[in-house]
Order: structure tokens, then sequence, then C-alpha cells
């Protein structure tokens, strides 16, 4: 077993180094020694995880090629430039919001430079807002209810009397407070930008430019705001029809009345969502697939494809032996579960992939389903190294130079509003579940 750790180890590390597609193809190889060098048996792949996470994109990328996320843009431009000095709080709530929106933390690319040029103008130290921005887009995959990570997560509890609500009604409040709790943190980070040493050098060697920068114009508002429309009154029916079964289309199977199964609902349901996009606004589909959504979307699907099935695999083959090592630990103290989270999700990269891969794990070991509810905040560590490309763009959006990695790498301006955020998010949640 300890052998076999390790080849799915450098797996996902090789992988994660690759990049794009790499993390998911490298877990193929990874399943391919599992399966042909140790002979375990390959459990199914996660096809309806990736299903929905497509027709989700598919959606995501329709109403990005209409316009739809510039739209947004510019609606959050609008609302920084009115309350410039509220910035470090305002810049955490819009990045949250778009991210909720739209099930993906990519989004938070177009409003980052918007909010390094605010706080610039405003005098503020960049590093403030945008620190906490990029860790509230974020947490926001795990309040979302059409985010890979929680369809992943609502898929494996399904089957445990789990709904939609049952997830939002105690992933959005925590991770909502940890954000905020993040932001007031930042308010105090660093020293005042006048006062800043490397912004000073920076104007004193002409290094800063004073290029004003503006969000992209939206072509035609008309055709954004009804893709925009038809994207959140889908989400919305994913809501309801999560929450209240009653609402579901029943069907007869056997001799059993069966209600339909909220995967084929979220994929129905993004899947004429992105027809009525293109359809109604004259959206040519071409465009979706080519633009940063739907690459960014392929590339997680691939990921989940590849290293949520090496996962499976490993974990259902030495089932007995984890058991056996760790059930007493577990039990006893269930929250180190949501470190294992944490951890495994720096080495991922994605939320949805570390649920996939470890949580078949926490509910073999007996763990109430709330209580993992409560731990899903903790899959949000991979601010820890920081390389991750909302991470980077942030740095390289603000001209000033204060945000920044440090020396010994870890102490880079990220570290401290994550862990505020995840903490806040998952001790709130270990909270809020003994009263539900």
């Amino acid at each position: 077993m300890t052998l076999q750790l390790f080849f799915v180890l450098v797996a996902i590390i090789i992988g994660a180094r690759i990049g794009g597609i790499g993390l998911g193809v490298l877990g193929g190889l990874g399943l391919g020694i599992l399966t042909f060098g140790f002979g375990l048996q390959p459990t199914s792949p996660p096809i309806d995880v990736m299903l929905m996470i497509v027709a989700v994109i598919a959606a995501a990328s329709c109403m990005q090629a209409a316009g739809g996320l510039d739209l947004m843009v510019k609606w959050a431009e609008k609302l920084l430039r009115k309350n410039p000095r509220q910035i470090t709080l305002l810049s955490p709530i819009v990045t949250y919001l778009f991210t909720f929106i739209a099930g993906t933390g990519h989004v938070a690319y177009s409003v980052l430079p918007v909010i390094a040029e605010v706080a610039t103008e405003t005098k503020i130290r960049p590093e403030r807002p945008l620190s906490i921005a990029v860790i509230a887009s974020q947490q926001a995959i795990t309040a979302s209810p059409i985010s890979a990570a929680t369809v992943a997560l609502l898929s494996m509890l399904s089957g445990y009397g789990i709904s939609l609500m049952n997830i939002l009604l105690i992933a959005v409040p925590c991770t909502l407070l940890g954000v905020l709790a993040g932001a007031l943190y930042c308010l105090k980070v660093g020293k005042e930008l006048e006062q800043d040493p490397e912004y000073l050098r920076r104007l004193a060697n002409h290094e800063f430019s004073d290029l004003h920068y503006e969000a992209k114009g939206v072509e035609n508002q008309r055709k954004a705001g009804i893709s925009v429309l038809i994207f959140i009154l889908a989400t919305i029916a994913i809501v309801v029809f999560g929450s209240m079964e009653s609402l579901r289309p029943v069907f007869e199977i056997g001799t059993k009345n069966v209600p339909m199964r909220m995967s084929h609902i979220i994929e129905v349901l993004m899947l004429t969502a992105a027809a009525l996009i293109l359809l109604l606004t004259k959206t040519d589909g071409m465009q979706a697939a080519r633009g940063s959504v739907f690459s960014a979307g392929m590339q997680a699907v691939v990921a989940i494809f590849g290293i949520a099935w090496m996962g499976d695999t490993f974990i259902a083959g030495n089932m007995a032996e984890l058991e056996g090592s760790i059930e007493q630990v577990i039990t006893e103290m269930p929250w180190l579960f949501g470190l294992a989270l944490f951890v495994m999700s720096i080495l991922l990269f994605s939320q949805a992939a570390t649920i996939r891969a470890l949580l078949p794990l926490g509910i073999a070991l007996g763990i109430s389903p709330y209580m993992l509810i409560a731990l899903f905040p903790a899959v949000n560590g991979y601010f820890f190294i920081p390389n991750y490309p909302t991470v980077v763009a942030a740095i390289n959006f603000d001209r000033t130079g204060t945000t920044h990695i440090g020396k010994y790498v870890f102490n880079h301006s990220f570290m401290m509003p994550g862990l505020i955020a995840t903490g806040v998010s998952v001790g709130l949640g270990l909270l809020l579940i003994q009263f539900l």
C-alpha cells in the first residue's frame, strides 16, 4: 500500500507541475500503474460528476461568448469606482458573487485588474483588496450550487438523505463569514501605499506606469443581459429542484416511483440554458468553445477523470488497511479529515478533484454527512503554494508591487487571508451543524 501511495503522490505532484490537462493524464498514468502493475481492480470512472461539470461549463461558456461576463465586470467596476474607500470589503464580495453565480473561480480574472486600478487610484495598498478577492473567489466554489466541487459532493452524499439545500444552508453563510473575517484582517495589512518602500522605489525609478485601466466594453448590452438572466434563472431552478424533491419529475421504474436524479436535473437545465443563450442571443457556438471559461472547465473535467479515478481505485483497493490504521483516530477526531482535505487540495489544485479523491474514504470511515459538509471548505487550500493562476494574475496586476511572494515563498500575500477564511469557514460549519 505504501508503494502504491508513493506512485499516486508522484503522479499528482508531476501532473500539478505540468499544468493544464497534465494533472488528469498523469492520474491516468498512475491508474495504469495501480491496475497493470499492482493488480488493483479499477473502480467506475466518475461519469456523472464529469457530465454535470460539462453541462455547467457549456452554459457558462455561452454566457461568456454572449458578453454576459463582460457585463458583470462592468457592473462590478461601477460599484467599486463609486465606493473606492470600501474596496477591501467590497472586492471579495464581488468576486465571491461572480464565482457563486458562474460556478468557476476563473471568472475572477476579469475583475482583478479593476480592483488593482481602483485601489491604486485611491492610494489604498492594492495587496489588501487583491489578496482577499482571490481567496473569496476560491471560497465561493464550496458555496456555489453549480460548481464542480458542490456537484461532486452532492452526487456522493445524496444517497444519505442530503439535499442541495442542506449543503447550501451550511456552506453559504460559513464561507461568506469566513471571507469577511479575512477581509477585516486585510484592512490593516502592510504599510500604507504612500509609505511602502517597493512602491516608492518604483516611483523613484520611473518603473510605475500611470496607464488608466478600464474594463472592456460590452458591444450589445441587451444580448449580454439576456445571457446573464438565463444563466441565473437556470441556477435558481437547480436550487429549487435540489431543495424540494416533490417538484422533481417522477418516473415508474419497476414497481417503484423514482424522482428524477439531481445529476440529471443539473445536466438538463444547464444544457437547456446554454441552448437558449445561443438561440435567443444569436451567439456563435464556436466562440463559446474558444473562451477561457470553456478551456478552464475542460481542464477540470480531465483532471477529475484521471485523478479521481486513480484515487477511487487506490482507496477501494486498500480500504481494509486504511480503515484499520486510521479509523480509530478519525472516529475520535473527525476534524482531522478536514486537514487531509486541505493538504490534498494543495497537491491537486482542484476542489472537485479533492472531493472525488478523498470523500469516499470519509464516507467509508463513518464520518457523518453533515460533518463532511462542515469540512467542505477545507478543500480551498490551493492558495498555500502561490502558483495558482488567479494568485499569479493578482500579483501581476498590482503595478505597485505590494502584492507579492515573500523571500521564503510561503510568506506571500494570500497566506493569512486564506488561512483565516478557511479556518473560520470550517469552524463555523462545525458549530452550525450542532443546530441542524
